[in-house]
């Protein structure tokens, strides 16, 4: 008996699942990257629905990567997992000496092993130190880094543009202030405590006022929005003709830059009305399949709070 192998934690319901491999459309067979790996729902449903199916998991999560890897034990070869970013995409392939793929798929939330985690400092619901790093090795400076070395102008901006929060300049001065007295916010705990004060909270309100505070934060230390375009446009040109490529949003932003790279390599001119010719370089080279984005139906969000801020996008390569 194996007395290292862990435990594969609760496994929480995987968002738009169904959907999101429809869109893949994975009975053509041939090989799909799972580029936000997590604990492998998309993947498992993929490789159930067909055995001409082969998957490539990437997490940057190695704690992920195990137990996904344990859960899909099952399909042998057909699955293989890998220890990267997803803006690493194709070194992973060019290192299994794979060139094109029949279909990509991105889950961009957190997943629920590291929201259910005690220790890693993404939800305040437990009082963890404040990392909030997707991959805890990687070196990179944690939440409570951020917050001690940025000023408060750049710890708004954050929080406002990334988390959407109206009072971000108020609960950016009173970081600052606990940081000037010698108390620098190092816990989620104490983060949560400080935003609640700052963040009156309605009686209808469905989330905790910390919400798009931890988000925002998440956001800027694993630079989430910086890589996503350049994602997309390497995913895209990975693809074989015909494959497929879906992405689920869960911020505004995030949205955006799918919906706005999509419109870009589907030949939509992104310049300014008023130029008098194309500098953006769009190249009709896809087909988005999503008119509008699909998002969970009632019956989802309310057995999985978490997927109610979902938005499925897709597009097809052209031949």
């Amino acid at each position: 008996m194996n007395t290292n192998t862990k435990t594969i934690p609760e496994i929480h319901p995987t968002v738009l699942l169904a959907e999101t491999v429809e869109l893949l459309d994975p009975e053509r067979g041939g090989t799909f990257v799972d580029a936000t790996l997590g604990l492998g729902g998309h993947s498992e449903f993929l490789l159930e629905k067909s055995s001409a199916v082969r998957v490539i998991g990437i997490d940057q999560d190695l704690q992920a990567l195990e137990f996904a890897k344990q859960r899909l034990a099952r399909f042998g070869d057909r699955f293989e997992a890998v220890h990267s970013n997803f803006a690493g995409i194709a070194d992973a392939l060019a290192g299994l000496g794979i060139g094109s793929v029949a279909g990509i798929m991105a889950d961009l939330g957190v997943s629920s092993l590291q929201l259910d985690s005690e220790e890693r400092g993404f939800s305040f619901r437990f009082d963890a130190p404040l990392d909030m790093r997707m991959n805890p090795e990687s070196g990179d400076e944690t939440a409570a880094e951020l917050l001690e070395a940025l000023s408060e102008f750049d710890i708004a901006k954050i929080i406002y543009e990334f988390g959407e929060e109206r009072l971000s300049r108020r609960i950016a001065r009173k970081i600052v202030e606990k940081r000037e007295q010698g108390n620098p916010i190092a816990t989620t705990k104490e983060l949560a405590d400080l935003v609640s004060r700052c963040v009156p909270r309605g009686k209808k309100d469905k989330i905790h006022p910390a919400t798009r505070t931890f988000q925002a934060l998440r956001i800027a230390v694993n630079r989430e929005l910086e890589v996503l375009e350049s994602f997309i446009k390497t995913a895209v040109e990975i693809l074989e003709p015909e494959g497929r490529l879906a992405i689920i949003s869960f911020h505004s932003l995030e949205d955006r830059i799918v919906k706005q790279a999509m419109q870009k390599l589907a030949g939509k001119c992104q310049c300014p009305v008023n130029f008098p010719a194309c500098f953006c370089g769009a190249e009709k080279i896809i087909e988005i399949i999503t008119r509008k984005p699909v998002v969970p139906e009632d019956s989802e969000t309310n057995e999985n709070p978490r997927a109610r801020s979902a938005k499925l996008r897709a597009c097809k390569k052209l031949k």
